[in-house]
């Protein structure tokens, strides 16, 4: 089937998410939307799907104008869907999931099980998955998880298939795997769209590329155009896309967690014993798939997890047990994964924002009083140091883009004295030259002595700072190895498993 969008426009409020948007995908084509979060490509897809309504412009399939209402009227007219979050019943098995939305029944209206346990077997064998269609969701591992998303899709006899951003939860085997998969489609005839803001998955697979920025579509572009190309497409100037960094020259160990567990509210624990150090002058990056401890370990040293066990101590202080507050007058800076809702007031100014975690301390407050000139002045100049683009300090920080967003969260961090930073996804949802600035300044970090643990689910950003890298795997450290392991070696630690060759790092 062959897919086209005409001049499909969709606004939310004053926000022009989708403008004007043309797009022709062809059967046995993969067609890469490739643009950075917050380009509109996912708001696009969701109006083919039918989980939203064009405000403007025409959906063809097969050159037949097409109204949908709901993404069942997307799946009649053979279009699936494999979201980056999971549409699964985690508590069903996978026939049970393949049968939601679309349940037969046999005599005596009893669901019709065994109709789709074959359905699973036959799609599986037909692409070589190694499926149990008995198997309860939530015990699979998440790449698998993803392939019961696929045959749902296949099951509904889907020719157009949109994958977006499918590679965000799996490791970089999974992704190989992925991308085989949709190689496979590919020959069979199906249409395929892959939503993605990684340029290397992009040149891998493509046939095709649209470029979309700021919720219009900028161009397009041959699988063999560079990097660099493609990023300067996505933002509308060059990149710099390596990280530039001298070797590090680590001192003595700053922070040293012993034997650190973490349980959760339902009483699991999602941290087990967990140890390491982190070295003045280093960076250790801590990798793996989202879900498998990374968060509940970043709050935990900052005093948001209170059901912990084990020690953390910077410079011979222990941290655990203490306030967020004490910990941070003790010099750690903390980036947290979710700026938004963890890192900023969006109500509040920049300059606000700026001083959160100090703002009853000297200078900015004497005698319970804010020091406003002295705010004003620190704002301004704190803003042309990190090339926070705004209007000015007033501006309230809830109306700034992502990346400018984030640059006042690692601004108000690296603008103080710090003996401890720690940044958690500190490029998730940012542009690509924003990431090159927050990039260049943790190495900035890092070169004057501060230790610096940097906790990230892009395996390239991983690999581009970590002097060490310590890999977790279900609330454990699979194994510290050196900033240079090769890709291979750390997907396979990511999946929970040690080579017998890795060299381990003390």
């Amino acid at each position: 089937m062959k897919l086209e969008l005409r001049g499909i426009t969709k606004r939310f409020g004053r926000l022009v998410a989708n403008d004007h948007i043309d797009l022709v995908v062809n059967p046995g084509e993969i067609h890469c939307l490739l643009g950075e979060n917050g380009a509109g490509k996912s708001t696009l897809m969701n109006q083919l799907y039918g989980l939203l309504q064009p405000d403007e412009g025409d959906i063809l399939v097969d050159d037949t104008l097409q109204r949908f209402s709901g993404p069942g009227d997307a799946m009649r007219a053979g279009i699936g869907m494999v979201h980056q979050h999971f549409m699964l019943v985690p508590v069903f098995t996978v026939a049970e999931n393949l049968m939601l939305g679309h349940e037969h029944t046999r005599f005596g209206g009893r669901l019709n099980l065994p109709a789709a346990r074959d359905r699973v077997r036959a799609i599986a064998e037909r692409f070589g998955f190694d499926i149990d269609p008995d198997a309860i969701v939530e015990h699979l591992p998440v790449g698998v998880q993803q392939r019961v998303e696929i045959i749902k899709a296949l099951s509904r006899e889907a020719k157009i298939l949109v994958f977006d951003e499918p590679t965000a939860v799996l490791t970089p085997q999974e992704t190989d795997e992925l991308m085989e998969i949709m190689r496979q489609l590919k020959a069979e005839g199906a249409a395929i769209v892959f939503i993605t803001h990684k340029l290397r998955e992009v040149r891998e697979v493509a046939d095709r590329i649209t470029v979309m920025r700021l919720g219009k579509v900028v161009g397009e572009a041959s699988p063999q155009a560079s990097n660099a190309d493609l990023a300067s497409m996505m933002v509308g100037r060059s990149v710099e896309l390596t990280v530039s960094k001298e070797p590090s020259q680590p001192g003595p160990a700053s922070l040293a967690v012993d034997g650190l567990t973490v349980v959760d509210h339902t009483g699991q624990a999602v941290v087990r014993n967990v140890s390491f150090d982190v070295r003045a002058g280093e960076i250790l990056a801590v990798a793996g798939v989202q879900g498998n401890g990374q968060t509940e370990l970043t709050e935990a040293l900052f005093g948001l997890q209170r059901d912990t066990t084990g020690s953390i101590t910077l410079n011979g202080l222990e941290l655990r047990g203490q306030s967020v507050q004490h910990i941070l007058d003790a010099g750690a800076g903390f980036v947290p994964e979710d700026r938004q809702e963890d890192g900023l007031v969006p109500e509040f100014s920049i300059a606000e924002n700026l001083i959160l975690d100090r703002s009853t301390h000297e200078p900015f407050a004497k005698a319970g009083s804010l020091q406003l000139s002295y705010l004003r002045e620190f704002a301004d100049q704190t803003i042309r140091e990190f090339d926070i683009r705004a209007q000015g300090a007033a501006t309230p920080v809830g109306r700034l883009s992502g990346g400018n967003q984030q640059k006042v969260v690692v601004a108000r961090e690296l603008s103080r004295q710090l003996k401890l930073f720690v940044a958690a996804q500190p490029t998730r949802g940012v542009d690509v030259g924003s990431i090159e600035f927050i990039h260049k300044r943790i190495v900035e970090a890092r070169d004057s002595g501060i230790p610096v643990i940097v906790v990230s689910t892009e395996l390239d950003e991983v690999i581009a700072l970590a002097d060490r890298i310590a890999v977790m795997y279900r609330g454990e450290i699979v194994g510290i190895v050196p900033g240079d392991t090769p890709r291979d070696v750390l997907g396979i630690m990511m999946a929970g498993e040690l080579p017998a060759d890795a060299e381990v790092a003390a």
